[in-house]
């Protein structure tokens, strides 16, 4: 028997950020947006805790117990009282290291995962609180839709989708380390009033009233300047998809993957063409918020 789970990736529509707790991490209003970009992951009884990838830069997702969807399987069968005997297998088609919450997709569907294999019969909401544990997006990757995540992103309000987004994801040819985001918007930061990070009432109203152009006026990340002052590059991609006629160009959460907000499927598959051949990504990608969050196939 094994059990399979797909779990969407996320772009962020809006990322406020506050400054530096004393914790180290940062307040946020964070407005996920899942989009139809999936990894898989399935769990397989076996004699003991191990972890395969398959997929683009599958070769880059490390493979001990230091991977989320490990750690995933690990605080399940803790808090249960079991081994955590079980193979996890991750089919990734995700960006690694592209801002686009990869990795957190994978401990949601291994939490999943692993809890309907087990039959451990875990509630919603326990399942939201392991996934608080492991990471702020994880309980997004879970949730998915739309969503308002407050404290560090962890603290989610799951928000009303009125329509159809259409999106184009272009991959950057080598990939950003988020803490090391985060370090270079502190210091971007020093010496600046930061604000308190609140959700934009027009973002939620664009989302609500499924009105693409009136989300690509309201569109913002408080990383971006922080990513593009570590990856310059990214501001070629940026500038490319403007030019094709994207309604928005941002970059998607900590990056370095860059999104691009279209009017409709044919609009994004015209600005996928153009930033193919712009040479400033690698790769192209296309996809439609909302998405549903993880689920058992």
């Amino acid at each position: 028997m094994s059990v399979t789970v797909r779990v969407p990736a996320k772009v962020n529509v809006q990322l406020a950020v506050g400054a530096a707790r004393a914790d180290g991490f940062h307040d946020l209003a964070n407005v996920f947006l899942a989009v139809s970009l999936y990894d898989e992951v399935t769990a397989t009884p076996a004699a003991e805790l191990r972890v395969t990838c398959e997929g683009p830069d599958a070769d880059q997702v490390p493979l001990d117990r230091t991977n989320l969807a490990a750690r995933a399987a690990l605080a399940l069968a803790e808090r249960y009282g079991r081994a955590p005997d079980v193979h996890l297998h991750i089919a990734k088609d995700i960006p690694v290291a592209g801002g686009m919450a990869g990795g957190s997709a994978d401990c949601a569907g291994a939490l999943v995962a692993c809890d309907a294999l087990w039959g451990t019969g875990a509630s919603r909401d326990e399942l939201l609180e392991i996934c608080a544990e492991l990471g702020s997006d994880v309980p997004f990757s879970l949730v998915g839709g739309a969503a308002l995540g407050t404290g560090r992103g962890e603290k989610l309000a799951e928000l009303e989708v009125g329509g159809d987004f259409h999106w184009v994801f272009a991959l950057a040819a080598r990939g950003l380390s988020t803490p090391a985001v985060f370090r270079e918007f502190d210091r971007l930061g020093e010496g600046l009033d930061i604000p308190e990070p609140v959700a934009d009432q027009a973002v939620l109203d664009a989302l609500a009233k499924g009105d693409p152009a009136a989300l690509a006026v309201a569109v913002s990340n408080d990383l971006q300047p922080a990513a593009l002052s570590l990856f310059p590059e990214l501001g070629d991609t940026l500038a490319a998809g403007r030019a094709a006629g994207a309604l928005a160009a941002i970059v998607s959460g900590s990056g370095p993957t860059t999104a691009f907000l279209a009017t409709d499927a044919g609009s994004a598959s015209d600005i996928a063409g153009v930033l193919r051949a712009s040479g400033t990504c690698r790769d192209v990608r296309t996809a439609v918020g909302a998405a549903a969050g993880a689920t058992v196939v």
